[in-house]
């Protein structure tokens, strides 16, 4: 049996650095995966600190019973988009101290075949984070107009070859179901004019079809605004992205909370008159070259950090 601990953590001591852990603070770990964040974050609290960590995948929680009889841990099976009523219950409007959210796939999920992320091993096709419950991409690319297919890839994907690849699914599914990882990474092989040498052709697919199986882009519009309600003045979030369209999202939010209300440039106001809510806490961090040497999945990663005013 795989062992489920098994993981390299992005970032690791970058993010949590980044959150300033109070010893008795209050954090949340909003994407707990296989508990490398949480594990550094318990380390730094002492016996009045207190992390609360969440995920949807079902592994995820098998992992966490590692901390099950740490007083100071509390891990729940949900979606981070779904947060707000958690927080609520706890009493924690306006006292969290840090939140560290860890975006994207995890290593574990794509190297189990089974699990249907990966187009170089097979397995079924399904590429859900939870599951329990959610369509699967194999229900998605059986059933979804070639329209739709269309813009998904090329919207989450940035797949210049998109209405290609629709059509090249939409025409083997007319023969037969398509069921497995590898069937589909063939049939958007074939449906590539052009190839990338340095990158497979199903990887735009791959990564579209799973952002939208699971809503990924826009649970993380919701969840920014949301978690931000629930940190305390002068908390923190680390924020860490694995590909252009979260960045994108993650970079724009703490932009617009840091500006603050943007007014017409004919009305007199000073800088220092605007209110604003976020402050940036330096420049983006990536992956050093000795951790991408260890972990090439760690190229892509890049890390935001802000902290509440």
């Amino acid at each position: 049996m795989e062992n489920l601990t098994s993981h390299t953590t992005v970032l690791l001591h970058e993010a949590v650095d980044g959150l300033n852990i109070k010893p008795d603070g209050i954090y949340l770990d909003g994407t707990f995966g296989r508990g490398g964040h949480s594990r550094l974050i318990l380390q730094k609290l002492n016996e009045k600190g207190r992390l609360i960590a969440l995920d949807r995948d079902l592994q995820a929680a098998e992992s966490a019973r590692e901390f099950e009889q740490d007083p100071r841990f509390s891990f729940f099976h949900q979606d981070f988009a779904d947060i707000r009523s958690l927080l609520d219950q706890q009493g924690l409007l306006n006292k969290l101290d840090g939140i560290l959210l860890d975006l994207g796939v995890s290593s574990p999920q794509l190297d189990q075949a089974d699990r249907g992320f990966s187009f170089s091993k097979d397995g079924p096709l399904d590429m859900r984070m939870d599951t329990s419950k959610g369509v699967s991409a194999k229900d998605w690319v059986n059933s979804a107009p070639v329209e739709e297919m269309k813009k998904v890839l090329k919207e989450y994907g940035e797949e210049k070859f998109a209405l290609r690849i629709a059509r090249g699914i939409e025409a083997y599914r007319s023969e037969q179901e398509i069921n497995s990882t590898l069937q589909l990474a063939k049939i958007i092989d074939e449906a590539c004019p052009v190839k990338d040498k340095f990158k497979h052709p199903a990887t735009r697919s791959f990564q579209a079809i799973r952002i939208f199986v699971n809503n990924e882009l826009g649970q993380l519009k919701n969840t920014l605004t949301d978690m931000f309600e629930y940190l305390a003045i002068g908390g923190r979030m680390s924020v860490i992205s694995f590909h252009s369209l979260e960045d994108r999202i993650v970079k724009r939010f703490i932009k617009e909370q840091s500006q603050g209300v943007q007014l017409p440039k004919e009305i007199p106001v000073f800088a220092n008159d605007i209110e604003t809510k976020f402050k940036k806490i330096g420049k983006a961090i990536k992956a050093s070259k000795a951790e991408v040497t260890v972990n090439p999945r760690s190229r892509s990663a890049i890390l935001r950090i802000a902290e509440k005013k």
